[in-house]
């Protein structure tokens, strides 16, 4: 069962998520659960496993080691990869489309997705300029969570969300960037709009 710990921490990093995020979606209270389960310190019961793979985007089966998804055949779902997005523009009216990318059925059942290519360094290491990243559009996410946010009219950028009572913080992962804090009113008002939330890393070699 070594694999399935090794697969739950691999799927949330390259998910772009965090224990906290990934505790709450599996009914755990905080994160320490989720450093021990990917520890292997802790045994989880089949319910347990079907929840990871439902928030993880995958099947029971994968999570566990049982199959291999690099031998499966099936087709994926295609999703468009986009260069930019920006402000004002739906999603289904862009025009940047610069390839495509395939997403599971599994995942695709889950909702509407696109794919971004980022620009610039500011979420390095973790993602870095010219990576793809999978998006799931939603327009709210958890404190930890990657998302995509439209910011005073400007193109979408990649950013760590952290939730305030009063307002959001958006946090890149390289901290050459300052934090961007913007209080409730200025979320309405320039707006901040989140767009989608990043499920998936798609990196280049």
């Amino acid at each position: 069962m070594l694999e399935l710990y090794k697969n739950i921490k691999r799927l949330r990093e390259a998910n772009g998520m965090s224990q906290d995020a990934l505790a709450k979606l599996t009914g755990y209270t905080d994160r320490s659960s989720i450093t021990k389960i990917e520890k292997g310190l802790v045994d989880l019961q089949q319910s347990k496993i079907e929840l990871f793979a439902k928030a993880l985007g995958t099947t029971s089966r994968e999570l566990v080691g049982w199959d291999d998804p690099s031998t499966h055949t099936k087709k994926g779902t295609p999703i468009n990869v986009f260069g930019r997005v920006a402000a004002g523009i739906p999603i289904e009216a862009i025009e940047d489309i610069i390839d495509t990318e395939e997403i599971t059925e599994e995942l695709a059942a889950t909702g509407d997705f696109f794919g971004l290519q980022i620009k610039g360094d500011s979420m390095e290491p973790r993602i870095t300029e010219g990576d793809v990243v999978i998006v799931r559009q939603q327009e709210d996410a958890e404190t930890g969570e990657t998302v995509i946010v439209l910011i005073n009219g400007q193109d979408a950028t990649c950013k760590r969300l952290k939730k305030y009572t009063e307002g959001i913080m958006l946090i890149s992962n390289n901290p050459k960037y300052e934090p961007m804090i913007f209080s409730n009113q200025e979320i309405i008002e320039k707006p901040v709009k989140i767009i989608g939330k990043v499920v998936e890393l798609r990196g280049k070699f």
